[in-house]
């Protein structure tokens, strides 16, 4: 039976403020090197893909909305 304990300090999971920050970094296309490293040895890919797809939909109801209110306090 495995135990916590017996896990090696470097291999905890990233927490998901780690992630978030790694995706947000990502999208707009600053990343160190170092963080580039963790995410690769330490993220899983699901948690990036769910996080990604969740962060480009908000992004693009956002534009939408700004776009929306834009053009209702223009007139149109």
């Amino acid at each position: 039976m495995s135990d916590s304990r017996d896990k090696p300090q470097n291999e905890e999971p990233m927490r998901l403020r780690d992630t978030l920050q790694s995706v947000l970094a990502a999208a707009l296309g600053v990343q160190s090197n170092r963080a580039r490293e963790r995410d690769f040895s330490k993220g899983k890919p699901s948690h990036f893909i769910a996080l990604g797809v969740a962060f480009t939909l908000l992004f693009v109801m956002v534009v939408l909305g700004v776009v929306k209110l834009v053009l209702y306090l223009a007139g149109v």
